[in-house]
């Protein structure tokens, strides 16, 4: 059974931009996120968005690898023998064999990421808007797009086996 699927994790990070593809245009939230934002299109004209998109996907990637331990349960046994599974008492391998495929769906994945996305990431980015002096709407939809985001990568690391 393999715990970290790299592909799953780049498909991941992929997964994230496409949302916010989807997410931020204009026909969908993109205008009244900018509204929200106190964005222009002035502002996002003079942006380097080679370098907003590149580091956009490898703080995707960085979050993708994170969330294995959250949204696979058989992370935490896997911890437990430091993981190293060669130096492992025999139980570890019988307890994989019995369950090392348990809650390993998508459906599980995507709600142990709606999960994250409620409780981590609403929660600090409600926090930052709070201080930056944002709205409700600025709040809602940028945790939005990360608790869908967060459902669709966890979905992919926990169903691709």
């Amino acid at each position: 059974m393999e715990l970290f699927n790299p592909v799953a994790m780049l498909l991941a990070a992929v997964s994230a931009m496409v949302v916010g593809f989807i997410w931020y245009n204009p026909k969908v939230f993109g205008t009244a996120w900018m509204t929200a934002a106190e964005m222009t299109e002035e502002k996002m004209k003079g942006a380097n968005m080679a370098k907003i998109f590149g580091l956009a996907f490898v703080f995707a990637f960085l979050l993708s690898t994170a969330l294995p331990g959250i949204v696979i349960h058989q992370m935490g046994v896997f911890s437990l023998v430091g993981g190293d599974p060669a130096s492992a008492l025999p139980s570890y391998e019988i307890f994989i064999t019995d369950y090392g495929d348990a809650f390993r769906t998508f459906k599980h994945g995507a709600f142990h990421g709606v999960l994250t996305g409620v409780f981590i990431a609403l929660p600090i980015l409600g926090t930052n808007a709070l201080f930056e002096r944002k709205s409700a709407k600025y709040i809602f939809i940028n945790a939005g797009y990360w608790i869908v985001t967060l459902a669709v990568m966890g979905a992919i690391i926990c169903g691709m086996k």
